[in-house]
């Protein structure tokens, strides 16, 4: 039974069951595959031979489930679009797709509300595209990433088998915007198994009270967020089993998972599990994972990502594209039926990332990482180096190693600039436990910390700690808002 199908099976044995719910809105499996249906015939006469993708404009509504199916049932590619982008943003990844229509959940109501069409599509299948979501481009430009039903099936497959979720029976934390790949990890491993996927939206996410009102009644089971959100919860004393009574995993992807917050989330939910996973969009989601408990905390910091996906290979190359040695240091490679053929549109970006390797797709990160023991190592950014008074320095390298110290939480570090130049390196750091000491002394000991670690040049001069980092839409530590503290 391929994915569509297995998905529309849940609206025939059962139909009562919530696929979704949003703020008080909710979408049973019975409507999502009749509404989808609608959508899909709604599109097909409408748009007729056009396969151009179908633009989702919206933010966590019901709505945004029935016009992605709907699309896929259509036999078109769909693109996710949040309305926290900024319009002019927007406008450009609408232009970039070339969609052949917007859909918004006001104009999907209005289809269902019209007599039926009567057009019989033919649903995407096997390398046609399913989804494209647009990524942030070094130019400024978004790039659109290219997901084929393959890649999908292949990314879901490997979930439901390795997490053995049961079916009907499951209730998946959505805190990622469907515009963020994150989102595809709730999304499809709930509607695959049957589960309820619970959203919640900017608005609750703002308002700590109402986000934490709500997980008490929210049945959730499977926790899928970046490690930066569950850390903001964790700020939190009563975030545990009794306003997630029934929790069983939090699965992380998106963002370094540090140490302090996993071991966090293990002192809090004795009976959950945790879960470390990396990939980027390129390779449909995640590509790596590892179940992180203690023995796993107590032998490595920082954490590894995991093991990689039965099917795919991972490999750690040089500049030449040659393996380079267990344990040395190269770029993330990624070679497998779960990586994208490209970037739509964009022939020059897409040979400069993506590659043949004896017939299977491969795709160059651009993430430094090694591996130990059948374990790949995530080691941030080969573009995140900068050069600060003639040395160049990795900003990952230094937030890894302030992680690493017990009673730091969380760290960023920027880069602090004077006359229009970079001037200094500037630590945020979320304290585990403040203590007594005033913020002069404490960043007295952290220097001396991280003095006894790395070179003199790589210490923050400045550290500004903060109970909470400020996030982006999609759940990441906010750069940008950090660095306006710096003003």
């Amino acid at each position: 039974m391929d994915l569509l199908a297995r998905i529309d099976n849940w609206g025939v044995v059962a139909p009562e069951r919530l696929a979704h719910v949003s703020e008080g809105q909710s979408l049973t499996y019975g409507e999502l595959r009749a509404q989808s249906d609608v959508i899909a015939a709604w599109l097909e006469d409408g748009l007729g031979t056009n396969r151009s993708p179908v633009a989702v404009i919206g933010h966590k509504e019901p709505e945004m489930l029935v016009a992605f199916l709907g699309a896929a049932k259509s036999g078109r590619p769909y693109v996710p679009i949040d309305t926290s982008i900024p319009s002019q943003r927007a406008e450009r990844i609408v232009q970039n797709s070339g969609a052949a229509v917007t859909l918004t959940p006001t104009l999907v109501q209005e289809a269902l509300a019209a007599p039926r069409p009567t057009a019989k599509p033919k649903p995407v299948s096997g390398d046609d595209p399913y989804y494209i979501i647009f990524t942030s481009g070094s130019t400024g430009e978004p790039k659109g990433v290219v997901i084929t039903l393959n890649c999908l099936a292949t990314f879901v497959d490997w979930t439901l088998g390795e997490q053995k979720f049961p079916e009907l029976n499951e209730t998946f934390l959505n805190q990622a915007p469907f515009s963020f790949d994150l989102s595809v990890m709730d999304l499809y491993s709930s509607l695959a198994s049957g589960g309820t996927l619970f959203s919640i939206t900017r608005e609750s996410i703002a308002n700590s009270r109402e986000l934490y009102r709500s997980f008490g009644g929210s049945g959730i089971t499977t926790w899928v967020s970046t490690p930066s959100f569950a850390q903001m919860c964790l700020v939190e004393r009563s975030f545990g089993p009794s306003m997630l009574p029934g929790i069983r995993r939090f699965w992380f992807c998106g963002e370094t998972l540090a140490n302090e917050t996993a071991a966090q989330l293990l002192d809090r939910f004795p009976d959950a599990e945790v879960w470390n996973t990396y990939g980027p969009t390129e390779a449909t989601v995640a590509t790596t994972s590892i179940r992180v408990d203690r023995q796993v905390i107590e032998k490595h910091a920082p954490l590894p990502v995991g093991y990689v996906m039965p099917g795919t290979k991972i490999a750690i190359m040089d500049e030449n594209r040659a393996p380079v040695p267990e344990g040395e240091r190269g770029e993330i490679v990624i070679i497998g039926p779960n990586v994208s053929p490209g970037y739509l549109g964009r022939a020059d970006l897409t040979e400069k990332a993506f590659f043949a390797t004896d017939g299977t797709r491969a795709y160059r990160t651009g993430d430094w990482g090694r591996t130990r023991d059948g374990l790949i190592f995530f080691e941030g950014r080969m573009d995140g180096q900068i050069k600060l008074h003639g040395y160049r320095i990795e900003l990952g390298d230094i937030e890894s190693h302030l992680r690493n110290l017990p009673q730091i939480s969380d760290a960023v570090v920027l880069v602090a600039e004077k006359n229009g130049k970079p001037d200094s390196l500037a630590g945020f750091v979320v304290l585990r436990d403040r203590g007594s000491g005033s913020d002069f002394e404490i960043s007295l000991q952290l220097k001396k910390l991280l003095g006894d670690r790395l070179p003199s040049y790589m210490v923050p001069r400045k550290f500004t700690f903060l109970d909470a980092f400020p996030m982006t839409p999609n759940g990441k530590a906010d750069r940008r808002k950090l660095a306006e503290l710096l003003r």
